[in-house]
């Protein structure tokens, strides 16, 4: 810090020796740049807020099929669509700026310059933006913003009625393409169930419980029937250790007839056929085998009453048998055991079958029901679309509506206005610009003025610059007629920069004033 404040102090004698060609070069350059200043051709700024509807039409009935623009992707298309060639080119017929021109190519260079200059920016709310523009005058720049407005009113109705057709066309296009998907799911669906018209009942069942359920139940039926033949294995040993009947005496007082083997089957099945129908329903396995069972023993019974007959095997006279009670019993016994056992096998054989079909369900079912809930899933999907597209469309006719009544896209909040002062360029910020950078230009002249002369004001520059020991220094002492004249340059010098400072502040004031009294 002490070496940049030693360095600068250096200068300081070469400053003021050198400061009447430095103040020179400080008012030569301010007189250029204030002239510049002065002769720069003021901007006058005209601006207007309008409420501007950046939802189409398409937009809000198209929501959540598109990926929606932030703030500035919708500023940029805001300038976009107001600001185009065409309406521009309006503008210039509108505000009398195309009488400037005498070429087409200065025409066209007119409307460039109104594209870049036309600024859209946002106004602070919602939908709510600021349409500026920089001209020569307030007339024209006024002119400008007003025609452009004028423009964007007129045309608003047509674009919103060809945005309300475009919307209706594309919705009514699309509404058409899901219709027919709609129809497709609907046909692939109907086909569906009449395919799988025997699995579709039974798709919400647990075909794997259900399995694990008849595989127990046919474990059940299959112990019972083994035990049934071990009953009628036992029945069949103890029936062969017993005698059938015993011979009686001839006549037929205290004779029997003794019931043949089949009437005894018989009379034990009708016995099971009536135990059965008690308990179970007249389609049930069990009840119908023991009709059958029966039917058969009936018709055994007849055919061999027959035979019977023809054979007159028991006439008068013959011996009768008394039959044995304890073989009848177990011949009884031996009879239901069967029967049970017939049941049993019946059980056992629909239980297998009923698993078979079970475990073959478990496999195929799944698959179909996927399939199912595929179809209907995709049935709903296009059923949903098809549903939105059309409140959709009512939307449009309902918004279409309320355009014709009167409700607008584009309103003008402000309407355009134009500051009495230029809003560029900022003369008196540039003309305190213009005092600052002639002054640095002087302080550089009398700085390298300085520089450019081999004379040294003190001894350490002295020292310094020869490498050489001083061995001392003299000073000059001044009379009173050199101390006057000292003096008085001193003042004239300084009367000179208040001066000139004087000079360019009143001027920035000058057109500051100016500038508010319009």
């Amino acid at each position: 810090m002490l070496q940049v404040l030693s360095s600068v102090s250096s200068l300081l004698p070469g400053l003021w020796r050198y400061r009447w060609q430095g103040l020179a070069a400080t008012v030569a350059t301010g007189v250029v740049g204030a002239a510049i200043v002065t002769l720069m051709p003021n901007r006058y700024e005209a601006s207007a807020r309008v409420y501007v509807d950046t939802q189409s039409i398409l937009k809000p009935l198209m929501q959540g099929l598109a990926v929606q623009p932030n703030l500035d992707q919708q500023v940029q298309m805001m300038a976009r669509t107001l600001i185009n060639r065409p309406n521009v080119e309006r503008v210039v017929r509108m505000a009398d700026l195309d009488l400037r021109a005498k070429s087409p190519q200065e025409r066209e260079r007119i409307v460039d310059m109104l594209v870049k200059e036309i600024q859209v920016k946002p106004a602070g709310g919602q939908n709510l933006y600021s349409i500026s523009y920089k001209g020569d005058t307030t007339d024209s720049a006024q002119k400008v913003v007003q025609s452009l407005l004028s423009i964007f009113v007129e045309s608003n109705l047509g674009d919103k009625r060809r945005d309300a057709e475009q919307a209706k066309r594309f919705i009514d296009e699309q509404l058409a393409i899901y219709e027919k998907k709609l129809l497709e799911a609907e046909a692939a669906l109907k086909e569906f169930k009449v395919r799988n018209i025997a699995v579709m009942p039974n798709l919400a069942q647990d075909y794997v419980a259900r399995s694990g359920d008849l595989q127990k139940e046919g474990d059940s039926a299959r112990l019972e029937m083994r035990q049934l033949e071990n009953s009628r294995e036992a029945l069949r040993r103890q029936l062969a250790e017993e005698q059938p009947s015993f011979v009686g005496s001839d006549g037929t007082s205290g004779g029997v007839r003794v019931p043949t083997e089949t009437e005894q089957r018989l009379e034990a099945a009708r016995k099971r056929l009536d135990d059965l129908v008690v308990r179970y329903t007249d389609v049930h396995p069990d009840v119908v085998h023991a009709r059958t069972t029966v039917a058969e023993l009936q018709g055994q019974r007849d055919v061999e009453r027959k035979r019977e007959a023809e054979t007159g095997q028991r006439a008068n006279g013959a011996s009768v048998l008394i039959p044995n009670k304890v073989y009848q019993d177990l011949k009884v016994a031996l009879a239901d055991v069967e029967s049970k056992l017939a049941s049993a096998r019946a059980r056992v054989a629909e239980s297998e079958r009923r698993l078979v079909v079970a475990r073959e369900a478990a496999q195929t079912v799944p698959k179909v029901e996927a399939e199912y809930l595929q179809l209907t899933r995709d049935y709903e999907v296009n059923k949903k679309s098809y549903e939105q597209l059309l409140t959709r469309r009512e939307s449009a006719q309902i918004s279409g509506s309320m355009d014709a009544s009167g409700a607008s896209e584009l309103r003008v909040v402000d309407p355009p206005r134009v500051s009495p002062m230029p809003s560029s360029p900022n003369k008196p910020i540039l003309l305190v610009a213009v005092l600052l950078v002639s002054l640095a230009a002087g302080l550089a002249t009398a700085v390298l003025r300085a520089q450019a002369t081999a004379a040294f004001f003190d001894v350490r520059s002295l020292r310094t610059r020869l490498g050489a020991p001083v061995l001392g220094a003299v000073s000059m002492v001044l009379d009173g007629e050199a101390m006057k004249r000292r003096r008085d340059d001193v003042i004239a010098f300084s009367a000179s920069v208040g001066a000139y400072t004087l000079l360019l502040v009143g001027l920035a004031a000058w057109l500051m004033i100016r500038s508010l009294a319009g």
